[in-house]
């Protein structure tokens, strides 16, 4: 089951930097376009919008699993105690919930955008699937923050560090 988990997060991670790459690409073809021809991409702020918004999210659960969420470690030495295990409990269902809420809310705008036929602006892609997509990642986060709750991260063990605090 590791394995397997191990496989889609990496090929999640593929597809995240293909993403990244193309918005690098667009960005600096609409650029060049722009300053040297005077015609920029038709609808590159569109497509940017999209491919960053899929990066974003499709890293969420990814970044979800593997407990690596910015912390403010403030009152970590404080916290960090054996007796205060129930304290990371309850911010981890705090999270799973939040993330939970914040997928039924995508859900809900998704079938309002299906409903009203939303589109973007300049290329007219329909916003739905998209809405639907960011969803999905927080549902899946949700899922994958409880499983941290329960000692189950996706971390390398080899590519993983804790920072030193001063």
């Amino acid at each position: 089951m590791r394995t397997l988990s191990l496989k889609i997060r990496h090929a999640v991670e593929m597809a995240m930097a293909l993403f990244l790459l193309a918005m690098v690409a667009l960005t600096f073809v609409d650029v060049i376009g722009r300053r040297l021809f005077g015609e920029p991409v038709y609808g590159a702020n569109d497509i940017t919008e999209h491919l960053m918004a899929l990066v974003v999210f499709a890293g969420l659960p990814l970044v979800t699993a593997a407990g690596a969420h910015l912390t403010i470690d403030l009152l970590d030495k404080l916290l960090d105690r054996p007796e205060l295990a129930w304290w990371r409990t309850l911010t981890g269902l705090l999270v799973a919930s939040v993330l939970g809420m914040m997928a039924w809310l995508f859900i809900k705008h998704g079938l309002n955008a299906m409903h009203i036929s939303e589109v973007s602006q300049a290329l007219r892609i329909p916003r739905a699937p998209l809405y639907f997509f960011i969803a999905l990642s927080c549902a899946l986060s949700a899922l994958a923050s409880l499983a941290v709750i329960f000692g189950s991260t996706l971390a390398d063990a080899k590519n993983t560090q804790k920072e030193e605090v001063l």
